[in-house]
């Protein structure tokens, strides 16, 4: 069986394979969208394809919608030469659940691949095209929060983003450069309205695309690329809005034993590639069964019925809800627990550390004893119902290979929103977070890490942190295994706000995170001793 358009033919062979394909009018909707296409996604790796295209396909199924989506890939075009065309944009789609079940369905909603290269008179034409369509609704992201950066650290521009600003919008290369020359085509045909929707897996990623746009818009007004209309047609929330989102499904890695089953089950060409980009991709997409999408349901030409297909439809204060519950307290919190002490002890799986009795009870009182007296509830989906999925379904799933290596990745910058927030609402509750033992326990175990030295008194190495040397230089002189060495060298860390957004011995916590260091560093074990002592009261079996 070939995943092609005519390859979907073959409608008994997909069923004995165990395959569900489209039921409705694939080349129908494909010369539609063509014709009046409603919407556009920049970003067509993984998420967009085992996710998004996914809530369109559902819509097509039930007849709420007849156009597809517009795949524009800004970055990666070997995407669109090994992935898109030679399986007519079809895209098919592995459900991984924990009891190691699998789900496949071919996901057929994606009309259209281009690539969004201004190099390319063709593909740039056909792109202007669709953007200047009256039938346009909606343009969507997932590029990365990095494809919303305009500057570096020092303030000055890319140097690639400064020659976009430089030469305009004639030939643009990034993302917000390319976005931002397609609007402008729009307004300057007429100025009809769109919705630029990010759904990126970042804080308020509406204002940083629409702060990119406007901040590449003002550029070339300066130079005489654009002109003051532009400028208000981007800033007109009639017009052009940039509406809010929160998303989250995890979509890892194509695997390499599923491509080798589906080819053993008769899907041919199955295997991953490697693109000159370094994108590791694979004709179909292997994912975790949950997904959320929560958008602000601000749409100035209209939009699908993206909440027949699961998505909740909201305010701007509801999606900051959401995200503020998933971030401080339902998901991301337990993450980074997982991550330093599973860094600590040896693993590198979060599923297999879930299989451990202690780490597994320090996230249920993480999450589920200590957060929920403070979650933020956003009303629209319930924090216990989301909290006990991650703890009992998402993070013990093995089909879902993620390792705590890659998580412990820059916790400097995130304890403060995973840690800071729930600890500053029990200050603001009860004056004080002495009522709190495990998240103590957490930041004391990511003090531990820090001294790249496992349980066993092995070294090992850190994972990247930009404020790794500072950190380090604080805690000099201290020697895990040898608790004589310690001297007061956590102060500096745990009473920093800039770290927390909160002084912990102001909180009342400072002390006991102290203690906890002091007893994981005792010696060889020594780190699991403390974790027993603390949790021996919740373990399971």
């Amino acid at each position: 069986m070939n995943l092609t358009h005519t390859g979907l033919q073959e409608r008994q062979a997909w069923k004995k394979a165990g395959i569900e394909i489209p039921s409705y009018d694939r080349a129908a909707m494909v010369k539609k969208t063509k014709e009046a296409p409603g919407w556009v996604h920049f970003g067509a790796g993984n998420i967009f394809r085992g996710f998004i295209a996914g809530l369109q396909d559902a819509l097509l199924e039930e007849g709420l919608a007849d156009t597809g989506i517009i795949a524009a890939e800004t970055f990666d075009f070997d995407i669109m030469d090994k992935i898109y065309e030679p399986f007519d944009d079809l895209a098919l789609l592995i459900t991984l659940k924990a009891d190691g079940s699998t789900e496949k369905k071919v996901i057929a909603s994606i009309a259209e691949g281009v690539k969004a290269d201004s190099a390319d008179a063709q593909e740039w034409e056909r792109l202007r095209t669709i953007f200047i369509s009256p039938s346009l609704q909606m343009v969507s992201f997932t590029i990365t929060e990095k494809g919303y950066a305009l500057k570096g650290a020092d303030g000055t521009y890319f140097p690639f983003v400064q020659s976009d600003i430089d030469n305009g919008p004639e030939h643009p290369a990034g993302a917000m450069a390319v976005v931002c020359a397609l609007l402008l085509e729009r307004y300057r045909q007429g100025a009809a309205p769109l919705a630029v929707v990010s759904m990126d897996n970042c804080s308020h990623n509406g204002e940083k695309l629409q702060n990119s746009i406007l901040t590449m818009a003002e550029e070339w007004k300066k130079k005489g690329f654009a002109d003051d209309g532009f400028l208000e047609y981007l800033k007109n929330e009639e017009k052009i809005a940039f509406p809010w989102s929160m998303i989250d499904k995890i979509t890892p890695r194509p695997s390499v034993s599923l491509a080798e089953q589906l080819e053993t089950d008769g899907v041919a060409a199955m295997q991953p590639v490697i693109t000159s980009k370094r994108t590791y991709i694979a004709p179909f997409v292997n994912a975790e069964g949950p997904q959320y999408l929560v958008i602000e349901d601000k749409f100035p030409a209209g939009r699908p019925a993206l909440e027949k297909a699961g998505v909740y439809m909201t305010d701007r204060d509801t999606v900051n809800r959401v995200e503020r519950m998933k971030v401080t307290t339902c998901l991301n919190p337990l993450h980074t627990a997982l991550a330093v002490y599973g860094c600590i002890l040896g693993y590198t799986s979060i599923a297999e550390e879930m299989k451990d009795p202690e780490l597994r009870a320090l996230v249920e009182k993480i999450g589920l004893t200590e957060g929920m007296p403070v979650v933020t509830d956003p009303k629209i989906l319930s924090p216990e119902d989301f909290v006990n999925e991650v703890i009992y379904d998402r993070l013990p799933n093995p089909f879902i290979p993620d390792a705590p290596q890659r998580i412990a990745s820059d916790t400097s910058q995130k304890v403060g929103i995973r840690y800071g927030e729930t600890i500053k609402s029990y200050v603001e509750r009860y004056g004080d977070a002495k009522k709190l033992t495990f998240i103590p326990l957490a930041i004391a175990g990511w003090c531990r890490y820090l001294l790249a030295v496992d349980d066993e008194l092995n070294p090992f190495e850190l994972s990247a942190d930009p404020m790794i040397p500072e950190l380090k230089g604080w805690l000099q002189g201290v020697e895990a295994g040898k608790p004589e060495t310690y001297a007061g060298q956590l102060k500096p860390i745990l009473s920093n706000e800039n770290i927390f957004g909160v002084n912990l011995y102001d909180a009342g916590i400072g002390s006991l995170t102290e203690a906890m260091f002091l007893e994981e560093i005792a010696g060889a074990g020594a780190v699991r001793e403390t974790l027993r002592k603390y949790l021996q009261h919740f373990t399971r079996s």
